[in-house]
């Protein structure tokens, strides 16, 4: 296997075969700082890993989706010993067609979903964050991935 390929099976093996990951997801906030600086805002969320996207249950008018409308570049880490960048897009309404498949493994993944995730709910949506780049750790080793070109360093 090729470094990419040994990175990817790392990332997999601690975020994905559909497990439930609390992640860090920072945006940046509507609200500026002195002089019209941009502040950044974190939250913890639960999500599921798949094929270099993070999927997230929320509502769409949560802080976090109407900063994300607003700009869509994200931050995301985990204990798992991960950071890494990438872009989040609202998909819409959970019990839409579109988002069949991942509604399924929402009620699969997160025990809490039938409980909390208020389906019936149009604000009830999917958050899609697609990683670009980042880091993770493996031991002492932290391998610098980029998801788009495929390449570590």
């Amino acid at each position: 296997m090729s470094k990419y390929e040994d990175t990817i099976k790392l990332i997999e093996t601690r975020c994905g075969n559909d497990k439930e990951v609390i992640i860090a997801l920072a945006t940046i906030s509507l609200s500026e700082k002195e002089a019209g600086k941009p502040r950044p805002s974190a939250r913890m969320v639960c999500a599921y890993y798949e094929n270099g996207v993070f999927y997230v249950s929320t509502d769409a008018r949560k802080n976090k989706t109407l900063q994300i409308e607003k700009n869509n570049e994200v931050s995301v880490c985990g204990m798992e010993g991960f950071s890494f960048q990438g872009t989040a897009e609202n998909l819409g309404w959970v019990k839409a067609e579109k988002n069949s498949e991942i509604r399924a493994k929402f009620k699969d993944i997160f025990k809490w979903f039938d409980q909390e995730g208020d389906e019936e709910n149009p604000n009830s949506i999917v958050l899609r964050i697609a990683l670009s780049e980042g880091t993770i750790l493996d031991g002492e080793q932290a391998y610098g991935i980029d998801l788009v070109k495929k390449f570590v360093h």
